[in-house]
């Protein structure tokens, strides 16, 4: 049994109603037949439900590929590792002799799995309004970590920085078709910069995404980053 499980607690900000739990989602499977492996399956899906709702109420003006390109950087097992470290979790995981003697407790793997069954240990003992406010407060660290997550810039906008910074006119879009039926169109778009010589063109399901392809197309040609 989880000898230290007030210190955990301590750490993690929530107390269980049910120790068991905590004490599985800790316990690696060299260790125990009851390993918290089936925590971190349910655990990873709550995570990204989670993250995904977090972002989509906090970055109302993001479009969906920068709010999926956030959520993989939240979610990403570096990510995890760096909460498991804040919390200290390598103090408290319980591990075979095997893993014990080859350094275990700090193996980002053994940790980041930790964390998303910790996630699962929380929500089964206290409901998903208990799970929300400590995956949040996570979110928070890791975005204040800056270094783990992309910038909020789309295509469109680092394209427009890019010609600015270079005093050359902004990118000229152009809708050049529009295929399908009218409950499903895609939108196809040209773009122009004087950087270029030819156009390069972009579709999708609205004109926004269309644009977005395009520009993103002209920034992997010049060489910088979406």
């Amino acid at each position: 049994m989880l000898t230290n499980i007030a210190n955990f607690q301590r750490d993690l900000n929530y107390r269980f109603k049910d120790a068991d739990l905590a004490q599985q989602a800790l316990t690696h499977r060299s260790a125990n037949q009851l390993h918290n492996e089936r925590l971190e399956f349910l655990g990873d899906s709550l995570l990204g439900y989670i993250v995904a709702e977090f972002l989509y109420d906090n970055y109302p003006d993001a479009s969906e590929g920068e709010l999926s390109r956030m959520r993989s950087s939240l979610v990403k097992k570096e990510s995890l590792v760096l909460i498991a470290r804040n919390l200290n979790l390598g103090e408290y995981i319980t591990l075979g002799s095997g893993e014990l003697k080859s350094g275990g407790k700090q193996r980002d793997s053994i940790l980041a799995d930790a964390v998303e069954a910790i996630i699962a240990a929380v929500y089964l003992d206290g409901g998903i309004a208990a799970c929300r406010p400590l995956v949040h407060h996570w979110c928070n660290t890791i975005l204040g970590a800056g270094s783990h997550v992309p910038q909020l810039k789309d295509a469109k906008t680092r394209l427009q920085e890019v010609m600015q910074s270079q005093g050359l006119p902004l990118p000229e879009y152009q809708i050049t078709a529009i295929s399908g039926e009218a409950h499903q169109q895609i939108f196809h778009v040209a773009c122009l910069v004087q950087l270029l010589p030819e156009l390069q063109t972009g579709s999708g399901s609205s004109k926004r995404f269309a644009e977005q392809e395009a520009a993103a197309k002209i920034l992997q040609m010049l060489g910088e980053s979406v």
